[in-house]
């Protein structure tokens, strides 16, 4: 028996399918809603709750021998910081503490590379990149570290435990305003303005294959960075205008216009009680070009990532599929 956290989420959704095909039998805690096509799958058992009710986990892992943790919160807005401590870090602890207490259960945490420390002047990123408390570092990431930290805790402690840091996670996902879609809503909606710097990204079926090959192999108290490489904005906004037929973003904006874009956003956000769309953390992350070393997962077990052009052209395919009304 698995237990699967966040399982109505990106990552979460395609793993289930993925174990599902391999003939497990799970159980999945949900916050919301049920996904209608696994709704009546008789070798699931949904399990509504979250992650901050210790009780209902310890019940949960009763019968389990592997645990997927791939619940968290995304968000860059400093009225999030509360809530991030409380579900990335609490929650993290809670479902540790639950493991603990059943003796044979193997953890698999999903962190982010928001988790990796950063070092001034270094190009390249690998998992070994300390954490320098005295760096500006955003909520969300310190988040995914001090949630880390009580995974480390965990292992020892004596739990089996693997972590996977990935980078920008792309799939389809039903709900456009979600995850990493909102980058191909973007271009779907044909918006004018990009921002220079870089990001890195994975597909999502390498991030679950890499997730259910370290819980098979004989592996713990170790994490593992997954990123597929690394391309400009420019350059994604380009190659997905281009598979969804749509004109790519073609205003570049300087940076110091962001500067001022995310300041008045604070402004906005302290008049409407909204998180604003863009923050100090993400406009400065967006200039970033920080490079996050796959070596260690391909190193370690026998592993190639989806080239990010066949996976821009599957998520835009996935796309047009989910949404046929919105893309006539």
């Amino acid at each position: 028996m698995i237990l699967i956290t966040g399982g109505t989420g990106l990552i979460g959704s395609f793993l289930i399918r993925k174990l599902l095909a391999e003939g497990a039998t799970l159980k999945v805690l949900y916050r919301q809603q049920i996904p209608p096509d696994l709704a009546h799958e008789s070798r699931i058992k949904w399990i509504k709750g979250d992650i901050l009710d210790t009780a209902l986990l310890r019940e949960a892992v009763q019968d389990v021998q592997q645990v997927y943790h791939c619940a968290g919160l995304v968000s860059y807005a400093p009225q999030d910081a509360a809530l991030l401590k409380e579900i990335n870090v609490t929650g993290t602890a809670n479902i540790v503490n639950a493991c603990l207490e059943k003796p044979g259960i193997k953890l698999c945490h999903v962190s982010s590379v928001a988790a990796i420390g950063h070092v001034k002047g270094k190009q390249t990123l690998a998992e070994d990149t300390k954490w320098d408390a005295n760096m500006p570092h955003s909520v969300y990431a310190s988040s995914k570290y001090f949630g880390e930290l009580e995974v480390w805790r965990g292992i020892s402690e004596g739990l089996q435990a693997v972590i996977v840091n990935p980078s920008v996670v792309l799939g389809p996902a039903a709900d456009w305003s979600r995850s990493s879609t909102q980058l191909f809503k973007y271009v779907f909606e044909e918006r004018k303005f990009y921002t220079r710097g870089s990001a890195n990204f994975v597909d999502v079926r390498d991030v679950i294959k890499a997730m259910t090959d370290l819980m098979q192999a004989d592996i713990s108290g170790e994490r593992f960075i997954l990123s597929a490489g690394l391309l400009t904005y420019e350059a994604f906004f380009t190659e997905v205008a281009r598979c969804l037929h749509k004109k790519a973003p073609s205003v570049k904006v300087p940076g110091y216009i962001t500067e001022i874009i995310w300041r008045a956003e604070v402004v906005w956000s302290f008049f409407t009680r909204k998180r604003p769309l863009i923050t100090k953390e993400t406009a400065r992350i967006a200039k970033k070009n920080h490079m996050y070393s796959n070596q260690k997962i391909r190193a370690w077990l026998p592993f190639t990532f989806v080239p990010l052009d066949e996976t821009i052209s599957w998520c835009c395919q996935e796309l047009t599929q989910l949404q046929p009304a919105r893309l006539a």
